[in-house]
């Protein structure tokens, strides 16, 4: 989808991607954009962090798990077009962040990443079995991490997901934003062009804090009637080191 007007690169396991990216599917519903969801994986971002010295328990689970799934994404697209992940990418986050009441946290595995989760959204939307085999599949990972490596060079490397670009290839482009509220049709549409103005201008490189309320998701056990309580995510993640 080289025409698209905005590339976002998600890791399905990423709650604050997620948020994001149903903001700006509202966004792309009013303004008439094309999306093209591409890759970056937590876990290939980080291959050079000792998860155990540096997250809490479940981070490494957690970060394999997105980066299987982003291979059965990648099989997925190569098989069925680059459009089969707008599809692929709302089925995992809705069963991942919207469906059961505080499941999000998950010690020692990761049943995300497993052909027990994978093939339930494969048959909802039609799609061949066999692509359950691409969890194991680590033939995928140098387009995984070349997609991921094309995300860090438009940006620079401390960062996490999502990372947006805006009218590529050469447009603007930016980590975030990290929200943890789904605005309104209008705020949505609003929210876009303040941050995409920002963004434009000139010599702008951040604009951050690192306090974070936990997101509006069911599988924070928040819903879209109350407010998160807020964790510092320093250094843009839950390290219980820096």
């Amino acid at each position: 989808m080289a025409d698209a007007d905005i590339n976002f690169y998600f890791d399905p396991v990423c709650p604050f991607a997620w948020m994001t990216s149903k903001w700006v599917r509202k966004v792309r519903a009013q303004r008439d954009y094309t999306v093209d969801w591409r890759f970056i994986s937590l876990r290939r971002l980080n291959a050079h962090i000792d998860y155990d010295a540096h997250f809490p328990p479940e981070y490494e689970a957690g970060h394999t798990a997105g980066l299987r799934l982003l291979r059965a994404t990648a099989s997925v697209r190569r098989e069925h077009g680059r459009a089969a992940v707008d599809s692929l990418y709302a089925a995992f986050g809705t069963r991942i962040f919207d469906t059961h009441s505080g499941t999000y946290t998950v010690d020692g595995g990761d049943h995300r990443g497993t052909p027990d989760f994978l093939g339930p959204v494969l048959a909802e939307l039609g799609l061949p079995d066999h692509h359950v085999a691409a969890l194991d599949d680590s033939s995928f990972d140098a387009e995984i991490q070349a997609e991921t490596d094309e995300a860090l060079a438009l940006t620079g490397r401390d960062v996490g997901t999502p990372i947006i670009q805006f009218e590529p290839p050469d447009g603007v482009a930016f980590f975030g934003p990290v929200i943890s509220r789904l605005p309104s049709d209008d705020d949505a549409v609003a929210l876009w062009d303040h941050v995409i103005g920002l963004a434009r201008f000139p010599g702008f490189a951040e604009l951050k804090r690192s306090l974070r309320e936990k997101p509006q998701l069911t599988a924070f056990g928040v819903t879209d009637a109350e407010v998160g309580v807020q964790e510092d995510w320093h250094g843009g993640s839950r390290r219980t080191k820096k």
